[in-house]
């Protein structure tokens, strides 16, 4: 198996405090302002790997006078929290499940205005080629957020590793695993943590993105991806904006120059083919 080990972050940008941007907040006129103002739209993102954005960042400046700032973030929840305090104005790169989950919890107002794409979730490991390898009681690196961990345990079962209570449907615990035949040991780890702890487990449930980070390619790296289907829709990622501006006609602008064919083919080479774009 391919490995991206040597090639791994250890660093990712910090964002302990936004600065706070002179230009001007996005407005409601859609791009292309004849008063030769810049719309600036703060955007953002988890991980160090944005070609895509960073695509849009350049037409839109280009042709529509919109300057896109792409501000990375180290943890999932920190777009979410800065959206809704209005350090930013849009997010991308989270599931919506995960989105709606932290709303739900922290009673904030991030709403989906487009989607981007589905990034499997894969199975790595530096130390066996196949699952079927896993010993009994191999201990195993999960994300230990509510959303991410019930993905990486619904991954676990598809790959025939464990059992879980159907009746929990998209959000199981590990309370809720009823099979556990090679009694497997989870350790729950930060999101962005658990490619790093290849060297310490048996194996690691990893966000596409994550992998990417620490150069990975998941469709070669991982030695189980998670299956595309159906019941992948909620783990699509989504554009989110506040409730109240869910209309914004430069927000809009934004999408629309995101959704193209063109940035289909930089996710495709970004990624080498493991981000599926979903519009």
């Amino acid at each position: 198996m391919k490995k991206g080990w040597k090639k791994l972050i250890t660093g990712f940008l910090t964002v302990g405090a936004i600065t706070l941007f002179s230009a001007c907040g996005a407005g409601s006129s859609a791009g292309g302002d004849d008063s030769g103002e810049t719309e600036t739209v703060r955007l953002g993102v988890v991980g160090e790997n944005n070609e895509d954005w960073e695509y849009v960042q350049e037409g839109l400046e280009e042709k529509e006078n919109i300057e896109l700032e792409i501000i990375p973030f180290t943890d999932y929840r920190g777009p979410i929290t800065a959206l809704e305090d209005g350090s930013i104005d849009l997010h991308a790169t989270l599931t919506e499940i995960f989105m709606d989950e932290v709303n739900e919890e922290g009673g904030f107002s991030n709403t989906t205005i487009a989607y981007t794409s589905l990034n499997p979730l894969g199975i790595f490991s530096d130390k066996i080629d196949d699952v079927e390898d896993l010993e009994d009681g191999a201990s195993v690196a999960i994300p230990n957020d509510v959303s991410n961990e019930s993905r990486a345990l619904l991954l676990l079962q598809q790959a025939d590793l464990i059992e879980l209570d159907e009746d929990k449907g998209n959000m199981p615990t590990t309370n809720d695993i009823t099979a556990n035949p090679k009694n497997l040991q989870f350790e729950e780890l930060e999101a962005n943590q658990t490619i790093r702890a290849l060297g310490d487990v048996d194996i690691a449930c990893v966000n596409n993105n994550v992998a990417v980070d620490a150069g990975f390619v998941p469709t070669e790296d991982a030695i189980f991806l998670e299956p595309v289907a159906e019941s992948s829709e909620p783990y699509y990622n989504v554009i989110a904006a506040r409730e109240d501006e869910t209309d914004n006609d430069v927000y809009q602008t934004v999408v629309d120059y995101y959704q193209t064919d063109e940035v289909k083919e930089v996710i495709d080479e970004q990624t080498q083919g493991s981000s599926i774009p979903v519009w």
